[in-house]
């Protein structure tokens, strides 16, 4: 049988065309079709998830628990995140109503988005930022409003530079320490200077610390923890970085009942519940897994104090990233664009980075480098790094 195409009219959201395809996407496609690649630009750790956690979910398996679980997850587990949640961050929250297990914490930041965020609202996000937060405000009708950090100030955000952006229309800020791109962490005196401006403007705050537990040089402060801020903080974050588990994609909102209530309305139609065999791995995680994930903080902390002092040597200007796993070397003593030097990079070196423009204009100027990669691939990028440096300055 032979079929004609029809002539029709393709007929798409006006918010979907509006979104640019993630910049990243582009250097790991060009990466791919080449060999010999040193690859800095993948954000997840270079570690297999441990083996007793890949155990529980195949005993899940073995055991026939392949059904759905609740919509807002096995109780179990919300039940491991509380604990979790008070012990490490001294925040509390109930797991009956107070928690959903997502699918990764990126589907936990589309729902608090969706649940809080009307056409029109104004919602700043501090920049650099991951590529997906300025997308996610804008598929929600919302506004997204820039406020920029700088190397200078370690890319920490300013109560000033939030307080300029503020007009009648904002409705919340997005916080994300410790920072991808730039590593950043923010200490609990600056973020009790910005919770005091988010509690005169009556803001929401969502929170994204995915990366909290990568924090080296000094204990992760959660928002929610800071006096009169848990009721207006949603903290979004997971089993991805911390637990070396990204491709299981689990990961959880935490936040007071009426936020909660509403997300989980769009988690259950959207998504029904994260994978069952998924939460199992997850809940070991939570119960086994702290001793891991605590090996992988030391050998991170190693990396980097190895890999920003060699960039510095290369003749790249780079701040002391606090916590996550990146590095986001100062590029303009070479004259290039962020994307200029990243493809160059790629081409001349086979070494991948992304260009730092991907992450919000403030991010020009500078490239991502992730040192969760082998001290040995770390060793040879710097190499790599440095000849390239060296021959573009002659």
């Amino acid at each position: 049988m032979t079929y004609v195409k029809a002539e029709h009219n393709v007929k798409l959201s006006r918010n979907v065309e509006g979104i640019a395809p993630s910049g990243i996407r582009r250097f790991f496609d060009l990466a791919s079709s080449m060999d010999n690649i040193i690859s800095l630009g993948v954000g997840e750790p270079d570690y297999t998830t441990p083996w007793n956690v890949r155990e529980a979910s195949i005993h899940s398996l073995e055991r026939g628990l392949t059904s759905y679980t609740a919509n807002a997850g096995l109780m179990e587990l919300r039940e491991e995140i509380s604990r979790y949640m008070e012990e490490r961050f001294q925040t509390t929250y109930d797991p009956a109503d107070e928690i959903i297990v997502t699918v990764g914490a990126s589907e936990g930041l589309d729902i608090a988005l969706r649940a809080v965020v009307d056409p029109g609202d104004e919602v700043l996000v501090v920049e650099p930022c991951f590529v997906s937060y300025a997308p996610l405000v804008s598929l929600t009708g919302g506004v997204p409003v820039p406020v920029p950090t700088s190397m200078e100030n370690n890319f920490q955000v300013s109560v000033e530079a939030i307080r300029e952006r503020l007009t009648p229309d904002t409705k919340a800020i997005m916080l994300s320490f410790p920072n991808n791109p730039t590593g950043a962490v923010m200490g609990k005196a600056e973020l009790e200077e910005i919770a005091a401006l988010v509690k005169e403007h009556d803001l929401v705050v969502f929170s994204d610390e995915i990366y909290a537990e990568l924090s080296y040089d000094e204990e992760h402060v959660s928002t929610a923890a800071l006096e009169g801020m848990w009721d207006r903080t949603v903290l979004i974050s997971g089993f991805s970085k911390s637990f070396a588990m990204t491709g299981w994609r689990v990961g959880y909102v935490c936040a007071p009942a009426p936020y909660a209530k509403a997300m989980l309305k769009i988690h259950q139609y959207a998504m029904m519940c994260a994978s069952t065999m998924a939460q199992y791995a997850a809940l070991e995680a939570m119960k086994n897994g702290r001793q891991e994930m605590e090996e992988m903080i030391v050998s991170y902390r190693q990396r980097r104090n190895y890999f920003v002092e060699s960039l510095r040597e290369a003749g790249l200007e780079c701040h002391s990233p606090g916590g996550a796993f990146y590095a986001f070397p100062s590029i303009r003593a070479t004259g290039m664009t962020s994307e200029e030097f990243a493809e160059k990079l790629l081409i001349e070196q086979r070494v991948a980075v992304v260009p730092g423009h991907v992450f919000g204009a403030g991010g020009e100027g500078h490239v991502r480098c992730s040192y969760a990669a082998s001290m040995s691939q770390l060793e040879e990028a710097v190499d790599r790094i440095a000849a390239f440096v060296k021959n573009v300055r002659n």
